[in-house]
Formats: structure tokens, sequence, C-alpha cells
């Protein structure tokens, strides 16, 4: 760890998946960089998305073709670089002949296929509803439909292999740890942070800062820095319902509401459909944000709209809201908003400050990269571009061939239930090793929560990812929480709060 009264390179805000990207790329090019989050890591908007990794079929009716082709090419760069956690999936979009008409919507398809030069995943395929499988659950109403392909990702994972990766090449991660003043003094930044547990009080001298607080990074500029920027984030709501599974099969949907908006409906964690997701300005703080029952309904419509089997609110099992920092680009309508990022570069009294706004989760490789050339005068000797060829941690599975890696995952662990088997891999990939940590059977493992759970995962989270409490666990690291009933929940958070792991955190 850097000593707090030595010059660090770059002093990082924000913990989500932006400002992740950044210490990561920062770091693999020899830089000293600090990143401090004032809650856990991907506690914010990261955790909160739809998770996709997608070119982003709609925005493509906004005439953001550019965005669109950098997120495909993105797409499959990030397939190659996570194969663990991120995987193909495909969609089937039933066309409703009282929306957009069938020959645009497969014209904005061809566009989709081949905007950003697809390599790994299949193109569209026209459907017909009344004989292919996948249109068994629609309403025999719907004829035609399409089939395309994008990726699924765990977000918040995404978010923690990120700063375990920066961690790896010697950036200090500091979570729980807000940064509560940051003062250009003598052509550098003095920061100082604050552990929310601890009450620690931390400072450092930094070169350069880098603004990555997503929905308040206008509350950095003004508040922590005490500096002004023109650019301005415009604040959306986005909510989701988690509902239990009702269809056959592994491809998604993704439908078209009477207002023209679409919403996905995504097979998630095997047996459950994750539905979203809304568009609402949004102008409290982002801190209170909670999904409204106007949303539910909204939610839950969209889908009756489709398929036979209709849902009700006794079906929602679990919902989450997130904001979503837009880059303002001062368009009315919040589903036309701009999802694209933009950098604002302060060199005010020599100490520079890069403010980031906007941004996508598929974007935010580029995102790190494009920023760091922001700053390729201030830190002439870092070395180049290199995460576009790189793995994440877990990622390193020859070829990104999952299936073939699991395979082996199973001859090595006979002992292990293939479910166990299937949830390591998918969440810790080529890192299972350390997770297991030489167990030899079962008992190895310590002691078991309830579903997949174990302690010896509880412990590696704890060791080297950050986790501090249950809910870091169950929530953001893995998704327990939704294969765990509320007794076992209980019960793992009465062992952590008991055990030496609530002393480590």
């Amino acid at each position: 760890m850097t000593p707090d009264n030595d010059m660090i390179d770059l002093f990082v805000i924000g913990g989500g998946i932006n400002g992740a990207g950044v210490a990561r790329d920062a770091a693999g090019r020899g830089l000293k960089v600090v990143l401090c989050e004032k809650d856990d890591l991907a506690q914010g908007t990261s955790s909160r998305s739809g998770k996709l990794v997608h070119g982003g079929l709609r925005y493509l009716e906004y005439h953001e073709f550019r965005l669109v082709r950098e997120a495909l090419i993105e797409r499959e760069v990030l397939l190659a670089a996570a194969p663990h956690i991120i995987w193909p999936m495909r969609f089937v979009l039933p066309h409703s002949p009282d929306d957009r008409p069938a020959w645009l919507v497969r014209l904005g398809l061809f566009l989709y296929d081949h905007l950003g030069g697809r390599n790994k995943l299949p193109g569209t395929r026209t459907l017909d509803l009344r004989r292919d499988p996948e249109g068994a659950p629609l309403l025999d109403r719907y004829h035609k439909g399409f089939e395309y392909s994008d990726c699924w990702v765990d977000d918040a994972r995404l978010v923690v292999l990120n700063a375990v990766g920066a961690a790896e090449k010697g950036a200090t991660v500091l979570t729980r740890s807000p940064c509560v003043s940051a003062r250009r003094a003598d052509g550098a930044w003095t920061v100082q942070t604050r552990n929310q547990v601890t009450g620690e009080v931390r400072t450092f001298r930094a070169r350069c800062l880098v603004n990555c607080a997503g929905p308040w990074v206008s509350q950095v500029i003004n508040n922590v820095a005490g500096a002004n920027s023109s650019r301005n984030v415009r604040l959306v709501k986005g909510s989701h319902i988690i509902v239990p599974k009702w269809w056959s099969g592994s491809q998604a949907y993704l439908v078209q509401n009477h207002d023209r908006r679409v919403i996905f409906i995504n097979p998630y964690e095997g047996d459950k459909a994750l539905i979203g997701t809304t568009d609402i300005p949004w102008d409290d703080r982002a801190e209170d944000v909670a999904i409204s029952d106007d949303e539910i309904d909204y939610l839950l419509a969209a889908v009756n709209r489709y398929f036979k089997e209709k849902l009700r609110r006794t079906d929602v099992l679990q919902s989450f809201s997130g904001v979503r920092p837009l880059f303002d680009d001062g368009k009315g309508n919040p589903s036309a908003v701009t999802r694209d990022y933009v950098f604002d570069l302060d060199t005010t009294g020599g100490a520079p400050l890069l403010n980031v706004f906007g941004g996508k989760i598929t974007t935010f490789r580029e995102l790190a990269e494009r920023g760091m050339h922001r700053l390729r005068d201030i830190f002439p000797a870092m070395g180049p571009d290199w995460t576009a060829e790189a793995p994440l941690p877990g990622g390193e599975i020859a070829n990104a061939d999952f299936e073939s890696f699991l395979n082996l995952l199973r001859e090595l662990h006979p002992w292990m239930p293939r479910p166990l088997v299937v949830h390591y891999a998918r969440l810790y990939g080529a890192r299972t090793k350390d997770v297991v940590a030489g167990a030899m059977g079962m008992a190895g493992l310590g002691r078991h929560f309830g579903g997949t759970l174990y302690e010896a995962e509880a412990r590696y989270l704890v060791a080297r990812e950050w986790a501090q409490t249950p809910d870091d666990i169950l929530t953001r690291r893995t998704k327990h929480y939704l294969h765990l009933t509320p007794a076992e929940q209980d019960a793992f958070a009465d062992w952590f709060a008991g055990s030496d792991l609530a002393r480590a955190a």
C-alpha cells in the first residue's frame, strides 16, 4: 500500500464500473493509483443495471450509430475477457403490427448485425412464432418474430473484478471511504478520505484527480473539489422486477410497450426472470431511489400484453432501482437521452481534474482507455493501451471456452455437486481454485448455509474482494439472497457477525 505521505499519480473517486475500470487501466500502465468508494463496490448504479453487455438496439432509433458500433465492438472484447461472467444470450423480439413496422425492425437488426464487425455471436433470424418453440409462451395473435444476439453480464462482479485487477497491478482500493475533501495546492491535489466504519482519516497527495462518482459527479465537483464545470448529468431512474421464470428455453424476450419503449424479459439465476427497465426522471437523492407501484404495474402490463401466462403483483419476488447518470444533452425524453460519455478536463491551478459524465456498462473499458488518452500529456511516461487483450481476473480460460473449462473443473473436483461447480465457475472462473483453497471434499468447504453458499466462499470474498458485511456477500459479490430463505439469510448474518470475518472485514 502506498504510504499516505507519498505522491501518487492518480486518485480515482467512485467504485462503480467506470472508476474501477479507470483504476485498473491506469495501474496497468505503471501509474500509482488509489481508488476510493463511499459505500461498497458497485453498491450504486453499477449493480442495478439490466445486466447486459449490448450495443443498444433501440439507440439506432435515435441515430446513435457511432455509440452502437463502439458498444458492439466492445461486446466481443468483453466476452473474450470474462467468459465466466459474460455469456451470449439470444433475444426474441415478437413483432406487433400496432408498433414499428416489420421492415423497420428487420432493417435495424441488419444494421445491428453488421455495424460492429460481429465475429463470435450468431446473427439475426426470422421466426414463425406459430411453429418455432420460442413462440409457444406468446399470445396467438403474434405470428412473426426475430431473434438476435447480445450478451449477459453479472454487473456487480464485473466491477469487483476490475477492482481486483487494479489491486493486482498495485492500486490501493478503499471501500466505505468517501472522499471528504480535495484541494489543489502546489500543483497537486491534497485528498482526504474518511472510513465510515473505523472513522480513520487518510490524506493523499495526487498529481491528478479522476471523478467517476456517477450520479454524484456534480456533487464531487462542487462540494468536494471546489471546482466548476459547464457540463452536468441527468438522473434517470430505471427499475426492474424479479419473478419466477414461466417459459421453457434459455432465450430472453424483448417486447415493445404501448409508449414505444422496449422491455427486456431475461432468464435470471436459473429459475427466475428479470424484467425491466423503466426510464423516469429522478430529481431526489440517488441514495433514496426505489421502485414505485406505477412502475411495477407498467412492467407487468408490458409482459401481459404479449404472453399467455399473466403476471400479477403477487408474482414479484424482488425489485431493484438504480439511478443512471446520463450526460445531459438537452433531450426532453428520458429514453432519448444519450448513453454516451463525455470527459471534462480541468487543469486550473496546474493540478488536473478529469470529470467523467455518463457512460454505460458495455463501454466502460473503452471509456477508461480514452480517459487515459486524455491524460497522456500529464503522464508522458505511462505505459501503452493494454486492456483490450487482457482477461479480467478469473477470465484466464483457454480460448475463452467456458464449457470446456467447466468440464475440466468437474474432473478436478469429482466430489463437488454439479450446481456448486457451475456456481464457482460462473462467479470465479479460473480463480475457483483459490475459493476452494485445496479442499478435497465437501467438509473442506466449511459450514453450509443453504443453496450453494459455503463458508469457504464467504472467507474468500472477505479476504480477496473487500466484502465487509453479509449484504456485500449475498447481494453484490453473489446472488445467494435469491436462493436462501429468510431464515437461512438470518443464520448466515448471525454467523458472520460472530465470526473472525467480521473483525477481519
